[in-house]
């Protein structure tokens, strides 16, 4: 039985078939599921987008199911209407056959990766190696005849995000490999992309480059590209840093100042045992002055985010004014991982109310208090960007104002208002099996900005430029280091 199932197994991923096409009927139960699993349980399905319109969104995504369809084409029509409910935690992804078929296809690759902000485009990785025009820092204006605008336009249609923020969306369409993944499924990929650049006279040039062929024998095209390394401290800082992989800090005792770097607040990355040596060693030191990068930061575990505010916060805080869920069960549930728990879990943890919601009253009564123990009292500089995103952001929040906080760096891609998360199973699709993420509870932070719906704003706007991104200039960190100095410079006056 073991051997047969093997087989079977190993049979049906080899006869997987990319191009297979769903009938309309498939297609259109999908959807249907798709729509009334968002409509029963998405607790801010109608927070940016009224009624009518997200209706309108979810007839008109219907309406172009005329025929059949590839995995590919039926989820660009969900991502479409995904990306109306404004929240960055729903999304649609792939099933995971159609996953592992990526793992190991091969497939031909859009060659470049960007910087896209506003209506520019920085390249910043070229696959294709010793291309010796479409170098790191050129600026692109267009892309088989579409220009940036164009592209970007259409592409904001395909991505999630929170609100009413940009900020996020431009950074998902500038990290790794997102840009060229979205040209192959939304604008088709040919064998060769023409490129019109910017030339060293501000001139504008157009080349024509071939797509990246894994399957090639060169092996001088490689999918490192061109990205310079990270910078490395100097020698005799070196021995000061309390290093992982997914956090690090930088010790600098000549400028009193620490330079504290979290990718994430995700379990299992020691966090809270980091936490306790950096601020005993800041402690110890004296240090008067933290940075804490958070601009790669997509969130993670709220807890983590809520104990590093604790060791910065300087009077008790709470997270929420509001958290709640608009139902425990669903006539979906045999379509949703791990229904049964989240429902066991929301009877223990949340209470129905007034409003007719299921709220999760912990969060929205417990304050939070400082930590005692090696509490850090310095200047504190918080930097942000569009990738900032989820506990991220709750961490910001709720040290922006303080009066030894600084935010710099560019507008979160997560809401300052709040968001919808905290539970996120995925629904699977019975015919086409694609997914999508489903959270089930609305946080609110700050009621007051729920209208404008934008990310967090830093105290200190500071964005990249061609310039800075050609000579591999970390405009934020140098900012950060010309405030410190004059501090100091104050200070021995």
């Amino acid at each position: 039985m073991c051997i047969s199932g093997l087989i079977g197994c190993s049979a049906s991923r080899q006869t997987f078939d990319p191009q297979h096409k769903f009938p309309q009927k498939q297609l259109q139960k999908d959807y249907t599921i798709f729509r009334k699993v968002l409509e029963e349980s998405h607790p801010s399905l109608y927070w940016f987008t009224p009624k009518d319109s997200m209706d309108y969104f979810f007839d008109d995504g219907f309406r172009q199911l005329n025929d059949s369809m590839t995995e590919v084409q039926f989820r660009n029509i969900l991502s479409h209407v995904v990306s109306k409910i404004h929240c960055g935690h729903t999304a649609v992804k792939y099933s995971k056959q159609y996953g592992k078929y990526l793992d190991t296809a091969n497939l031909k690759m859009f060659p470049l990766s960007f910087k896209v902000w506003g209506d520019s485009m920085v390249i910043t990785a070229n696959i294709n190696r010793k291309d010796s025009i479409l170098r790191f820092g050129t600026m692109v204006t267009a892309v088989d005849g579409y220009s940036t605008r164009q592209l970007t336009d259409s592409f904001m249609n395909y991505i999630s995000g929170d609100g009413n923020s940009i900020s996020g969306k431009y950074q998902s369409l500038s990290n790794s490999g997102a840009f060229g993944s979205l040209y192959r499924n939304v604008m088709g990929l040919k064998d060769q992309v023409a490129i019109t650049y910017l030339d060293s006279n501000g001139a504008e040039q157009t080349v024509t480059v071939p797509v990246f062929d894994p399957s090639m024998k060169d092996t001088t095209q490689k999918a490192a590209g061109t990205n310079k390394p990270a910078a490395k401290p100097p020698k005799e800082e070196r021995h000061n840093n309390l290093q992982y992989a997914s956090r690090y800090v930088q010790i600098d005792t000549t400028l009193s100042s620490a330079y504290m770097t979290l990718h994430t607040f995700a379990r299992g990355n020691k966090l809270r045992s980091f936490y306790r040596q950096v601020f005993r060693e800041l402690d110890r030191r004296n240090i008067q002055h933290l940075v804490v990068d958070v601009r790669t930061n997509g969130g993670g575990d709220a807890g983590l985010s809520t104990l590093l505010t604790r060791y910065l916060a300087d009077k008790k805080f709470k997270l929420a004014d509001s958290l709640y869920a608009v139902r425990r069960s669903s006539k979906y549930h045999k379509y949703i991982s791990w229904q049964p728990f989240y429902w066991s879990l929301t009877q223990f943890v949340t209470h129905k109310e007034k409003d007719g919601k299921y709220h999760f009253g912990y969060f929205e009564r417990h304050y939070f208090h400082p930590k005692k123990k090696h509490h850090y009292d310095g200047d504190v500089y918080l930097v942000t960007g569009g990738n900032s995103f989820s506990a991220t952001t709750l961490f910001v929040k709720s040290l922006q104002g303080q009066p030894n906080v600084k935010v710099i760096g560019e507008e979160t891609g997560g809401g300052a208002y709040g968001n919808t998360a905290w539970m996120i199973p995925d629904v699977t699709l019975p015919n086409t099996k694609v997914r999508f993420r489903l959270p089930k509870f609305r946080l609110v932070m700050d009621k007051n900005l729920v209208k404008e719906g934008r990310g967090i704003m830093p105290d200190i706007q500071v964005s990249p430029t061609r310039e800075t991104i050609r000579r591999g200039i970390d405009p934020k960190a140098a900012v950060i280091r010309g405030m410190i100095m004059h501090k100091i410079g104050v200070a021995q006056q």
